[in-house]
This record gives C-alpha cells, structure tokens and sequence, in this order.
C-alpha cells in the first residue's frame, strides 16, 4: 500500500483473503485470483488462519493437510498469473500464550510472504471462546467473564505475541468483541493499545487497515484515532479485505480515501472508542 503526504493511500493490493482451506469460508483461491483481476488489483496476499491448541467446537483454521494444498494451489498460481498478479502466500497467525515453541516451529515450515497476528481465541475454564464471534453463545459467555477484562486480555496477548512470534503485521487490531454490545476500552485498554503501537513502531512491522469493518460499523479496523497515531509515528500500513468469498476481495477499498479525508478533516477523539 503507498502512501501520500496528504494520507490518501493508493490501494494497489489485497493483502488478506481466506479461501474455502479455513473451513468458514467460501471458494478455491483460483477464484479469489480472478475477482483480484476484475477488481484490477496489482496483488493478492492469502493469510490463511493457523490455530494451535485450541479446544474449540468447530475448526476455523486450516489443519497441516490444507497448508500443503494451500502451498501447492498458491504455487501453480503464481507461476500461472506471472506477469498479470502478484500472488502472495501469507498466514493469519492466531496467539495462543500456551504453544508459543509450537507456533515458531510451524512458521518456520514454510517460506511465508506475510505474517499477520491476530488473536481469537480466549482460553476460560480449560476450553476456549472465539471473541470474533457473532455466536450469542459466544457473547453470553464474554458478559458473564466480564468484557472490560476479556479486551484488556486480548490487548495483552498481541502485545506478547508482537514480542515473542516473527510476524510483520498485526491484523484488526481493535476487533475483538465486535459483535457484542457492551464493548468500550477504558484507560488502561488505550495505554495497552499504545503500547501496542510502539512496539510495532520500534520493530518495523505494519498496521493493517481491515476494510471488513466498512461492513460492521461504518469504518474499518482499527478506529481512525489508531490509524491517525500510527500514520503519525512513521508505521507503515498494510490494506485487506478480510475476504470470506471471492465477491468480498477489494471491499469497500473505493470507501478508505474519502474516509481518511473525512478523518482528517473533522479528527477522532480517543474517547470515541
């Protein structure tokens, strides 16, 4: 993604897109390939989901079998579409603080384009609770553990995972517990998100500007007071979709730039979280 000194951003790429291999998704990546040329994009970045000990009731990451097809499909693309797309092979890289040495060892596996972290998962009474789930079930749980502690949890774990996984991004930051209706970060969520951003600062890794959030809450992950401090720290930035089906690859790029003007025109205040 390039960036002007007026902050308006030439998206030239996707740079997250899941197929069919995550189990909740739709479509092989031949097809996500195609809607990346119809959009006229100059690149597409799978970042397929990788989880690891997670007690979980439904699979939403890919097992070692898919990764293999994934590589061998991702592979035969690129040479395919040579010269037309840039194909890059990337993974989502969900944290879990129990299998760090596991998590290092699958990365290492393979020779990644991209890796984003983010960070699902929460881990309660020895079961785990997907916080990006729309799931009521899901919600319920969340209020009775109580969601000041669960985001303040969530913001914990990318900070170590920023610290201890060799990732190059970090994905949605300010996602988790989207769909639940009690959601508001205190002070000591914002000092975490600061601190957040520092790290990303201090290491050269990129922010991503998920336009997915376009679809949930009129703006995109994360909320602009973040986008604003880290365009202003020197962090680069990453675009992507966060594509489920091949229709979703490049949404609501056409909305970033009069977004970002509107944001710079009118600021967002902190406390608008």
């Amino acid at each position: 993604m390039s960036q002007t000194n007026s902050r308006q951003f030439a998206v030239e790429r996707d740079c997250h897109v899941h197929t069919r291999l995550c189990h909740h998704a739709e479509g092989e990546m031949a097809e996500y390939v195609q809607a990346a040329l119809h959009k006229d994009l100059k690149g597409l970045v799978f970042l397929e989901h990788f989880e690891t000990g997670i007690n979980y009731f439904e699979p939403t990451w890919l097992n070692e079998d898919d990764f293999a097809l994934y590589f061998e499909q991702g592979l035969s693309l690129r040479e395919e579409y040579r010269g037309r797309l840039e194909i890059g092979l990337g993974v989502e890289v969900g944290y879990n603080p129990s299998r760090i040495n596991e998590t290092r060892e699958f990365l290492s596996r393979y020779n990644w384009d991209l890796i984003g972290l983010s960070y699902h998962y929460y881990e309660y009474e020895g079961r785990h609770i997907n916080m990006l789930s729309h799931k009521q079930q899901n919600m319920d749980e969340f209020s009775a553990i109580g969601v000041e502690v669960v985001i303040r949890d969530y913001l914990r774990g990318l900070l170590e995972g920023l610290r201890q996984l060799p990732i190059n991004v970090i994905c949605h930051l300010d996602a988790a517990l989207r769909h639940h209706n009690e959601v508001i970060f205190n002070e000591e969520h914002l000092e975490l998100i600061r601190l957040i951003l520092s790290e990303i600062a201090a290491r050269g890794l990129a922010l991503e500007i998920n336009t997915s959030g376009f679809a949930h809450r009129g703006e995109p992950y994360p909320k602009g007071w973040i986008i604003r401090q880290a365009l202003e720290m020197g962090i680069k930035t990453t675009v992507g979709s966060d594509a489920h089906r091949p229709t979703e690859v490049g949404r609501y790029f056409e909305h970033l730039n009069p977004w970002l003007l509107q944001l710079n025109n009118k600021g967002d205040a902190v406390t608008g979280i």
